[in-house]
């Protein structure tokens, strides 16, 4: 048989992307493989699931901040602490969502860790697509898996002007 052949007959699985978009002056298409080029940061985890229990494990991946600080936040320099009225939304493949502060990921403020796992348990997400990972939260809900969709919004800002 021909190599030809052969790889015709072999199905390629698309690698998951994660679209980086919102209020960004780089907005940009994200792979695992993307992420794993960022410095990366490890993280050993419990957290409690509703459907299955005590989850233990250890996600590898770049910090949310970083990620989203090069793609641009529309921060407006001309405002006090506009960074503060930043929301961010993470969203899966099968519809989970979270919702984060800018506040909350931010170093000056609460600095969260928070994670885009690029590997869980020495295992590579590429095919499933990252993890959203909160080391400080005791609850799983937040942990995103799949995820396919990060939008940055400062929206909230023209809400109370």
């Amino acid at each position: 048989m021909s190599q030809s052949l052969a790889a015709a007959g072999r199905a390629v699985v698309p690698r998951a992307e994660v679209v980086v978009a919102g209020d960004l002056a780089r907005p940009s298409r994200l792979t695992v493989a993307d992420l794993l080029a960022w410095p990366q940061h490890a993280a050993a985890v419990s957290f409690d699931c509703s459907t299955s229990g005590v989850q233990h494990h250890r996600f590898t991946g770049p910090l949310l901040h970083d990620v989203l600080s090069a793609a641009g936040p529309g921060f407006d320099p001309a405002r006090r602490k506009d960074r503060l009225r930043f929301l961010i939304a993470v969203t899966g493949a099968d519809g989970h969502h979270a919702l984060l502060s800018w506040a909350e990921i931010d170093p000056d403020f609460g600095c969260a860790r928070v994670l885009l796992a690029a590997t869980i348990d020495d295992t590579p997400l590429d095919r499933a697509g990252p993890q959203l990972v909160l080391p400080r939260d005791r609850c799983g809900a937040r942990y995103v898996s799949g995820i396919n969709s990060l939008r940055v919004d400062g929206g909230y800002g023209s809400w109370t002007r």
